[in-house]
């Protein structure tokens, strides 16, 4: 056997050694990072209000006041206008867009509005209905989302179901459009400046009085 024949051979056997070592690890399952599913929800950002009609009485949005204070709304307002922003799947903050306030919830129950964002008040869990409405629990207290009764900011003591709230798209409506403007008058062709060029006089002279 020749040199050339025996180098021959001691290649390929050096190159089947490292594919038996390559291989297997190559052909491993490593997973491709953020590739779940559950993440496309984080980070998410919604602007809507939240409307209720539960057995209250009276149909309103949920407002956030400058003061802290949280009631219901007859009319959607700058102060109703809510940004729901997802911290985990199924789990969110909501955030007052005018008064920079966050939705936060006592231990018993009372709703605020906090300029500190506590994650132990402030996280509640998003439970998605058939009927397109949601309800709200807040995630450390188990307790339910719900407006206090009559526009006040107090808690109602008697024991009641979670409030559906329909989270309706974050469009104030639209202010009232600027009277138009008037279309410019036709050039004077009898005129020695149709086009206006030299603009009005500031006087008339006596010479052109009739």
């Amino acid at each position: 056997m020749g040199w050339d024949e025996a180098g021959s051979q001691h290649l390929g056997l050096w190159v089947l050694m490292m594919l038996g070592v390559l291989l297997p690890e190559a052909c491993q399952a490593h997973p491709i990072p953020d590739s779940s599913p559950l993440l496309q929800f984080g980070g998410q950002v919604r602007q809507r209000f939240l409307y209720t009609d539960d057995a209250q009485e009276t149909e309103v949005h949920l407002e956030i006041k400058a003061d802290g204070t949280v009631v219901g709304t007859a009319r959607r307002s700058p102060e109703s206008l809510l940004e729901l922003k997802a911290l985990k799947p199924g789990v969110i903050q909501i955030l007052g867009v005018k008064t920079s306030r966050f939705l936060c919830q006592g231990p018993d129950g009372t709703l605020y509005g906090s300029l500190r964002f506590e994650p132990a008040a402030c996280s509640f869990r998003e439970l998605l209905l058939e009927d397109g409405y949601n309800i709200y629990h807040s995630e450390t207290l188990g307790l339910p989302l719900r407006l206090p009764p009559h526009n006040s900011p107090y808690r109602d003591s008697a024991p009641r179901a979670p409030a559906r709230f329909l989270p309706l798209p974050g469009l104030l409506p639209a202010p009232p459009e600027p009277p138009g403007i008037l279309a410019p008058e036709p050039p004077d062709v009898g005129s020695s400046d149709p086009l206006s060029m030299v603009g009005p006089s500031q006087g008339r002279s006596p010479s052109y009085a009739s």
